[in-house]
């Protein structure tokens, strides 16, 4: 029989699916910000800059040398703050992962599924509706199961059954 999460972190079990889509949907739109910016880089050889002399954003070509690519641009680099964003929010919601897949006690693969959704574009979209409706379905069947053996019990308890002698 597999395991099932205690009775007791049923409401916690709530607040890591809140924690969970909420960091899924961050992580998913920097994870789209960052394969356009990828793409601006090594296919269009441009980069985004704020607050440089070109004005409040502009576009900077990337000139290949030698010893690699290097930005032309002045100001703030989006793309780098881009990149270092979605590391960030990747390492938050792998912590939501971690702990909404803890507290569910789910094999060890469907957190490495979870995980892939910060890395592969469009997962984290399609894994957040998908799994946010396994947890509210088996939340809703837990309660109403459990809701359902205190009725026997208290029914059980007002008649007891009188010994015949």
């Amino acid at each position: 029989m597999p395991l099932e999460p205690k009775l007791a972190d049923l409401p916690r079990i709530r607040g890591a699916l809140k924690l969970y889509a909420v960091t899924s949907v961050i992580t998913g739109v920097m994870l789209l910000l960052l394969c356009a910016e990828m793409l601006l880089k090594y296919v269009f050889h441009t980069e985004l800059f704020a607050f440089g002399p070109a004005g409040f954003l502009a576009f900077a070509p990337v000139v290949e040398t030698p010893a690699g690519l290097v930005s032309t641009g002045e100001g703030v680099n989006l793309s780098t703050g881009i990149l270092i964003a979605h590391g960030w929010f990747y390492v938050v919601y792998l912590f939501s992962d971690f702990r909404l897949w803890s507290l569910m006690r789910w094999p060890f693969s469907k957190f490495l599924l979870i995980a892939l959704g910060g890395v592969i574009p469009f997962l984290s979209f399609f894994l957040e509706g998908r799994i946010a409706r396994q947890v509210n379905t088996y939340l809703a069947a837990r309660e109403a199961r459990e809701a359902a053996s205190q009725a026997n019990q208290t029914t059980s308890d007002a008649d007891p059954v009188e010994a015949q002698p």
